[in-house]
């Protein structure tokens, strides 16, 4: 490339928003030639955080965020009606960031923000690509979708929702991942973690995420001893949790405490490490989660949020689990399913290794590569290394 590119990034509120765009952003600055990258969301959010750290260029837009409810008259509530006059603000503030930088492509991760933005790109004749890390498109994403030059999807399952005008216009790259988690090193995670896990048993990763889930918390409480008797247990609770989960737990006999490692939140490269070393992981289902766990290749006991959106974690669960991907808890999150779902994965090794199989098949670790050629792509020009 002899020109300069230039690439408006947006999409936030939370990091399954805005980790792909950020994603895009590092493969791009790896293209020969030279880039120009603008991030556009809201004030003091996450995204403006992850670009200020990354060096991207920042724009603000006010953004009206749509609390739903199943109640149409439910969702004439306040929030929503104040949120309602700042549209307009946000879509003038969004056509003069987008105008001003007068970018080759943009790229709507999705989120409240992102629809502002990608309407800008689409007024002003901007080649708009729109990423969707869930099954079914998201809220922003519906109504971008329908002016993008491409559809960015993560599973091939999301092809037969589209209509047909829009399935033209899709394709399936997956969700990016950190390069850092291909990279895990079970050593690693063992020196770091300390002594007491014991190598002729299984190791079980279990996280809710990084603020943690009390519900994930309050069944893995009652289950330790049974678990602690049969395999090492890392636990990410959450750092609000772990001072209640200490104390639930103190009553341990030492010879099962020390096969326990509790802490808020497993930071940097060590998340690799750990999932290197997880023989089965108890986790959530949400888009970042999945697509690190089959870029992997791990087996896990999936317990979806019951009030995501869309009922979205329930519908990726579901997928994984009926290709032989995953085991999903999806009739009531309780201790007794719980147990009976890692059991299965504990006693029979064979059937965890072939889970973790089907799931590094499923996985798409080159997700991040992939998203990036269709942005270029989009914005007229050809990645360096396909030139």
């Amino acid at each position: 490339m002899t020109d300069k590119l230039r690439v408006v990034l947006t999409g936030g509120g939370t990091g399954g928003h805005v980790f792909p765009a950020l994603a895009v952003a590092r493969q791009l600055r790896e293209l020969a030639g030279p880039i120009e990258l603008l991030w556009i969301g809201q004030a003091g959010s996450l995204e403006q955080r992850t670009a200020e750290t990354e060096g991207i260029a920042f724009a603000s837009v006010q953004v009206g965020k749509l609390r739903r409810d199943r109640n149409p008259l439910a969702m004439l509530n306040r929030a929503n009606l104040t949120d309602l006059g700042r549209v307009p603000v946000g879509a003038l503030q969004a056509i003069r960031a987008v105008a001003g930088f007068k970018p080759d492509v943009v790229l709507a991760t999705g989120g409240f923000v992102a629809l502002p933005v990608g309407l800008a790109a689409r007024l002003l004749r901007v080649p708009l690509v729109v990423h969707e890390q869930t099954v079914g498109l998201g809220l922003a994403n519906r109504v971008l979708a329908k002016g993008a030059a491409r559809i960015a999807l993560t599973a091939e399952a999301s092809i037969a929702l589209l209509g047909p005008r829009l399935r033209a216009r899709a394709i399936v790259t997956g969700n990016p991942v950190r390069a850092s988690i291909l990279g895990g090193e079970p050593a690693r995670a063992r020196t770091q973690l300390g002594t007491g896990f014991d190598p002729g048993l299984p190791t079980v990763y279990v996280t809710g995420g990084a603020q943690g889930s009390r519900e994930i918390n309050s069944v893995v409480a009652e289950l330790l001893p049974w678990m602690l008797m049969r395999s090492n247990v890392i636990h990410q609770a959450g750092p609000s949790n772990v001072e209640a989960l200490s104390v639930a737990v103190a009553g341990l006999p030492a010879e099962l405490s020390a096969r326990y490692h509790l802490c808020g939140f497993v930071s940097g490269d060590l998340v690799a490490d750990v999932l290197a070393l997880a023989d089965v992981v108890i986790s959530r289902s949400g888009a970042g989660t999945l697509a690190e766990l089959t870029a992997v290749g791990r087996a896990a006991v999936l317990l979806p949020l019951a009030s995501s959106a869309g009922g979205e974690q329930a519908k990726a669960a579901r997928l994984l689990s009926e290709s032989g991907a995953a085991v999903t808890v999806s009739e009531g999150i309780t201790a007794e399913a719980v147990q009976a779902a890692v059991e299965l994965l504990l006693a029979d090794p064979a059937r965890r290794e072939a889970i973790a199989a089907r799931a590094r098949k499923l996985g798409r670790p080159d997700a991040a590569a992939a998203l990036t050629d269709v942005v270029v792509q989009a914005a007229g020009a050809v990645p360096a290394a396909r030139r």
